[in-house]
């Protein structure tokens, strides 16, 4: 029985230190998609660049053996009167927007790493020091059969509403989790 090596994960909060790397992956992780006009490397190079010169940005790359990045994914903080919460149709809870939330705008990993818990692992990195209360992200529901979006609802995540970002950008399924246990109210004493 072959085991996958676990690959080696890497934190970044700027972006010019991983940026080259992230659109290597995104290239190869979206190929199938590149031709429509939300999927073009370029479409992804100028979101990339406007996410990460906001508040709270963060990425985590993997790497295999050699040193090649295998997989990443990036966010950053959300306030209220974003447009990501704008653009999120119904309207929030107010529960999720009044207090800063984590956006996760992009997760991705190599065809060939896909099933052996690398995009999890990512995940759950990049989540893993976060002070905000919740982690929301988008999901075309409709792409591979909806196998996406099961994958995220195991790992926790719930429907929330729609968001059509942009014009040239399919309508998608909003999710959200909370991050940590929401604090209690009332007398513990």
């Amino acid at each position: 029985m072959t085991t996958t090596p676990t690959p080696t994960l890497r934190t970044y909060t700027a972006l010019d230190a991983a940026r080259a790397d992230l659109v290597d992956v995104y290239a190869e992780v979206r190929a199938p998609l590149l031709h429509l006009p939300n999927y073009a490397v370029t479409g992804f190079g100028e979101r990339l660049d406007r996410h990460g010169a906001e508040a709270g940005f963060t990425a985590v790359l993997a790497y295999d053996a050699e040193g090649h990045p295998i997989g990443y994914a990036y966010g950053n903080r959300i306030t209220c009167g974003d447009r990501y919460w704008q653009r999120t149709e119904p309207d929030p809870d107010e529960r999720y927007t009044a207090h800063p939330a984590f956006a996760l705008k992009e997760i991705g990993v190599r065809s060939t790493w896909r099933g052996t818990g690398t995009a999890r692992r990512i995940h759950d990195e990049l989540l893993r020091a976060r002070e905000e209360r919740h982690v929301t992200l988008m999901v075309n529901k409709a792409a591979g059969d909806g196998k996406v979006h099961r994958l995220y609802r195991s790992w926790g995540y719930e429907d929330l509403g729609h968001s059509q970002p942009s014009a040239a950008s399919p309508r998608l399924t909003v999710m959200i989790r909370a991050l940590h246990e929401e604090p209690t109210t009332g007398d513990n004493t």
